[in-house]
């Protein structure tokens, strides 16, 4: 359930207002994949990498479109990112060649980013997009874990019988062109909301169940970014940088989100490992970064919504010491002090009643992850009323 906080109230954006007036075609971000740096899958000797093969990629997009433009992303590389014969396929099922600066070689400087050309694809909310490219030569990609299908050499088409993978890919956000602006919503968070244990493909993770709920119940006044990304920490950088470090250029500028759903900490309080348990961020470092994510929305003029923290009792890395931070971070979000807009009760939705430290059997293999039912009472936890969609 979401809770509304009436001590800081502001407009769902100017999205939902600027339908009483005409205006001009804006450009939304309508799906993202956050940058992360290269994983270092595999091994020294045989790195997992693209090296002379094809690479298709689907994505839902969030968002109607009259035309699109991807964003393609070097920003956490380390050496020049080249691609080519790139094309993206819509409904209509013509592939469209994507260029940059009228140019078929795409080159991306380490550090950097590319937007493409505009691509003329028309498309509904909710329907799917597939972008095909070639890597001549050997490349890490440094944007987060993706669904993906790869083949050696050079084609034009990757067929759906080619298996799906999970990896690391180079397109970090796909911009459509439409006429009115609606609210955007980013979910910023670790692997749950990444959605690393959901079915490949299925689009079942959390913040993609929440964009079905949204688009039926208000049909396109709602966009659903998941900038989720495994292993991510509020305040200290691990596999990725912590949501502090990343918040400006995966929310405010590359999203321009006007709601954010903040799911991050697990991995900051539980132990880091070795032969003890050695506790991990107290309550007290944790909610002095949680405000700070709150004051930085708030300034951009966005609402800013906290989830409880959900249970991990019977995982790996749980001792006590955790347990005690995670029921303290979570009574001070549902009281009056945190900040926030308000609470989504992620741990509610999915914490055992008979015993509230653990995740149910059933819809969980680690004892940290939810499944696809897990992250489908996720979704279902989130009031649509308090996100500006009230059913016409």
């Amino acid at each position: 359930m979401l809770r509304w906080i009436t001590a800081v109230s502001f407009a769902v954006g100017s999205a939902l207002s600027a339908s009483a007036a005409p205006a001009q075609p804006v450009w939304i971000t309508a799906w993202t994949a956050s940058p992360a740096p290269d994983r270092l899958d595999g091994t020294p000797q045989a790195p997992v990498q693209f090296a002379a093969q094809t690479v298709r990629q689907d994505m839902r997009l969030g968002s109607r479109a009259d035309a699109l433009r991807l964003r393609i992303s070097n920003e956490l590389g380390v050496a020049p990112l080249r691609l080519q014969d790139v094309t993206v396929q819509g409904p209509s099922g013509t592939a469209l060649p994507v260029k940059v600066a009228g140019r078929d070689v795409i080159e991306v400087p380490v550090g950097a980013a590319l937007l493409t050309d505009v691509v003329p694809l028309h498309a509904a909310a909710l329907d799917e997009i597939r972008v095909t490219g070639y890597f001549p030569q050997a490349t890490r990609p440094a944007v987060r874990r993706t669904t993906v299908r790869v083949v050696d050499g050079r084609h034009p088409r990757i067929a759906d019988s080619v298996a799906v993978s999970y990896r690391q890919n180079v397109f970090s956000a796909v911009l459509v062109q439409r006429a009115d602006r609606p609210s955007v919503i980013v979910a910023l968070g670790d692997s749950i909301t990444e959605g690393a244990t959901a079915q490949r493909g299925a689009y079942n993770q959390w913040p993609e169940r929440l964009a079905v709920r949204l688009q039926n119940a208000c049909p396109d006044r709602f966009v659903v970014l998941n900038q989720g990304i495994s292993g991510n920490k509020l305040l200290d950088h691990g596999r990725s940088h912590s949501a502090l470090s990343r918040l400006d250029r995966d929310v405010i500028a590359t999203s321009d989100a006007d709601q954010v759903i903040v799911f991050e900490g697990i991995n900051d309080i539980r132990h880091g490992g070795g032969p003890a348990p050695l506790p991990g961020r107290n309550a007290a470092d944790m909610q002095a970064g949680y405000r700070q994510i709150a004051e930085r929305l708030h300034l951009h003029g966005a609402r800013a919504f906290i989830g409880t923290l959900t249970p991990f009792g019977g995982s790996e890395r749980y001792e006590p010491v955790s347990a005690a931070t995670r029921t303290a971070i979570n009574a001070w979000a549902r009281g009056p002090d945190s900040g926030y807009d308000g609470v989504v009760e992620f741990d509610v939705a999915l914490r055992d009643p008979a015993a509230p430290e653990s995740l149910p059997a059933g819809i969980t293999r680690d004892h940290l992850h939810p499944n696809d039912e897990g992250y489908a009472r996720m979704a279902d936890a989130i009031d649509l009323g308090m996100l500006g969609c009230r059913a016409r």
